[in-house]
């Protein structure tokens, strides 16, 4: 396997060249919103998903868990679209400032830990089929090593001066899973609503799946800083 290329401190996003980015970017900027602004509202979003994932389920009705993991979902994605604008409105729009490194990140870390949580309270009904993280408190297994992958990418950026964004659990990915795993429960739960626990199995495995791609990624991070500090 080719060793992973070390980037810059910016994570490279193809969605940066799109016309609907450029477009939102470009609206971000003039209606005065700062980067730092931006990165802060993506908290907002980011307690937003926890919210809806605590109520989702207390809710009485199908149709309301549904709707409650539905919020959650898009506050995933509302979260994500600032993690996007902020760096934009920053780097393109010209707004950049000194204290944009710590916006840049301080929110980020925040973010994963209150979506990663509420997503594993949501799971607090157990299905009995994944005996090993019954009593795991799973959301917050999770954004430990969320936390641990950004630390590893923080430790290269300071011993090496150069920072990987590898997966395969990457900010990006651990959200993406997750709301992959979000809209399968909320599916489970509208069409099939009589099989037991199956919305909740759905939701445990996506987190599961975050992990364990967490663990694999904080090692290939630090065999990566390994390799470049051997190389010297």
């Amino acid at each position: 396997m080719d060793t992973p290329k070390p980037t810059g401190p910016r994570r490279e996003l193809k969605s940066r060249n799109t016309a609907w980015a450029r477009a939102v970017a470009k609206a971000a900027c003039a209606s005065g919103l700062t980067p730092n602004a931006i990165s802060v509202i993506s908290i907002l979003f980011a307690a937003g998903s926890l919210v809806f994932y605590l109520l989702a389920p207390e809710m009485k009705t199908s149709g309301a868990t549904a709707l409650m993991w539905f919020g959650a979902a898009a506050c995933i994605q509302f979260r994500l679209l600032c993690n996007l604008l902020d760096g934009m409105v920053a780097v393109e729009g010209g707004k950049g400032s000194v204290t944009g490194p710590i916006y840049n990140e301080a929110p980020d870390r925040i973010a994963d830990v209150l979506i990663l949580v509420g997503a594993g309270y949501s799971t607090n009904v157990e299905p009995g089929v994944i005996k090993l993280f019954g009593e795991l408190p799973l959301g917050w297994a999770c954004a430990v090593l969320a936390m641990g992958t950004a630390y590893i990418r923080l430790l290269q950026g300071t011993l090496t001066h150069q920072q990987s964004f590898m997966g395969p659990m990457a900010k990006q990915h651990r959200m993406a899973v997750l709301t992959l795993g979000t809209f399968i429960a909320i599916g489970e739960q509208l069409f099939s609503p009589t099989i037991a626990g199956a919305d909740i199995r759905f939701l445990k495995i996506a987190l599961i799946v975050i992990f364990f791609g967490a663990i694999v990624t904080c090692v290939r991070r630090l065999s990566l800083i390994v390799q470049q500090l051997h190389g010297r």
